[in-house]
């Protein structure tokens, strides 16, 4: 599915993204998973959109979101499903789940929100090596013709805002950014 960004709204500079920034196509390097590439990148955290860091898990946002801010949760080790996960690393993981949900509530004020893991191909997950839960605000009125008939999204806002206003709603300390 496409997801197609109104940044033109806002008069983003021709030949960049509609976040106004050059776009970061990120690929998985050899022996990573692609998340494990993002998390470990050199590049500035506004530039992966990587919100928070803890010990043994970190949160992202989705670049191919299903609404603005949506946000996802991953352990930094690649492993396929929960039973992988380490007790510390699960513990981890559902406490940043529980921030990240906080923060994506105080940031978009959704009607709801849906929290959810897909694991492997079969149960809808797009990268089945790495676990990550998804939380995904939602508004009584966000889908729309475009959806069902072309396969595409209209987002009212930017990658970069929606990274901004999850960061800016974070309910605990952040670290400086990368």
């Amino acid at each position: 599915m496409d997801r197609m960004y109104a940044g033109w709204r806002l008069g983003a500079p021709p030949g960049s993204g509609s976040d106004g920034l050059p776009y970061e196509a990120i690929e998985a390097e050899p022996g990573k998973s692609l998340f494990e590439t993002i998390e470990q990148s050199p590049l500035a955290d506004d530039r992966t959109y990587l919100i928070a860091r803890r010990r043994s898990c970190f949160a992202v946002l989705n670049v191919y979101p299903y609404s603005s801010g949506h946000v996802m949760v991953l352990p930094k080790r690649a492993v396929p499903n929960i039973l992988e996960l380490t007790d510390e690393e699960h513990d981890d993981l559902w406490r940043l789940v529980r921030i990240a949900y906080r923060a994506v509530g105080d940031a978009f004020s959704p009607d709801g929100m849906n929290v959810g893991v897909n694991e492997g191909r079969a149960g809808g997950a797009s990268i089945p090596d790495h676990l990550h839960v998804h939380i995904v605000p939602r508004w009584y009125a966000d889908t729309s013709f475009t959806t069902t008939v072309a396969e595409a999204r209209v987002l009212p806002m930017t990658l970069r805002d929606s990274w901004l206003r999850v960061r800016a709603s974070w309910p605990e300390p952040l670290p400086s950014q990368k």
